[in-house]
Order: structure tokens, then C-alpha cells, then sequence
């Protein structure tokens, strides 16, 4: 049973990477183009700090959903969730049960993963070269 699993690691790693990619991605489509039209982002202003978190979900999101610049894109996806945790989520309570941070937390861990794991096999970075 052991070889069966390791034998879709890789391919489970991609699919990982490209699912993480594409729930990042639609935060910054409904923060920046409104879509899936959510009213707490009606008035947007993109130069906030809101905007500027859309910007990183819609760019790292796209990035990671075609494997491309994996490790950055990961890394700095995981320090914008780990940021978004501690500043909108930690001050209500700590515990991410209590302050509906679960995602943000989790994100961040994911994301945290991909810098060291790397794209995986089905990505532009394999395609172009980089092992990682």
C-alpha cells in the first residue's frame, strides 16, 4: 500500500499546489474585479492594505495555479496569509476557532510547505528546468 501512495506524491503535490493556487486566487478576483461580488469589498481602495493583499492573492494565485516561480510566489503567499492572521484575526482572540482565522492559518502553512516541496511535477517550473 506504501508504494502505491508514494508512487502519487508528486502528482498529489501538484494537484496541492494548483487547489491552494485557485482558492488564493478567487480572494483577489472578488477583492479587485469584484468577482464573486462580495459587499464587504464594494469600495475597495486597491493602494489599502486590502488591495494590496488582493493584488498578492490574483498575482501569487495565478502563479501557483501554473507552477511558475513556485517557491516565491509560496513564500511570499505564505507571509501575507501569516500577516493577515496577526492583524485581522489574532486581535479578536488568539485561538483561530474563536476568530475565524482557520483559513488564514492554514493558507500559511500550505503556502509554507510549497517553498520547500517546489511546484511538483505537472509545472511550468519543471518544464523550464527548475528540479525544485
Amino acid at each position: 500500500m506504501d508504494q502505491l501512495f508514494s508512487k502519487w506524491q508528486p502528482t498529489a503535490l501538484s494537484l496541492l499546489r494548483f487547489m491552494s493556487g485557485l482558492l488564493l486566487m478567487q480572494h483577489g478576483t472578488a477583492k479587485l474585479f469584484g468577482f464573486p461580488s462580495l459587499p464587504m469589498f464594494a469600495d475597495l481602495n486597491v493602494a489599502s492594505l486590502v488591495g494590496m493583499a488582493g493584488i498578492i492573492e490574483l498575482v501569487g494565485g495565478a502563479l501557483l495555479v501554473i507552477g511558475l516561480f513556485t517557491r516565491a510566489a509560496a513564500f511570499i503567499a505564505s507571509g501575507m496569509t501569516a500577516v493577515a492572521y496577526f492583524m485581522v484575526h489574532a486581535p479578536q482572540n488568539f485561538m483561530p476557532i474563536v476568530n475565524g482565522g482557520e483559513l488564514a492559518a492554514l493558507y500559511c502553512f500550505v503556502f509554507f510547505y510549497l517553498v520547500f516541496a517546489g511546484g511538483g511535477p505537472v509545472s511550468l517550473d519543471r518544464m523550464i528546468g527548475d528540479k525544485g
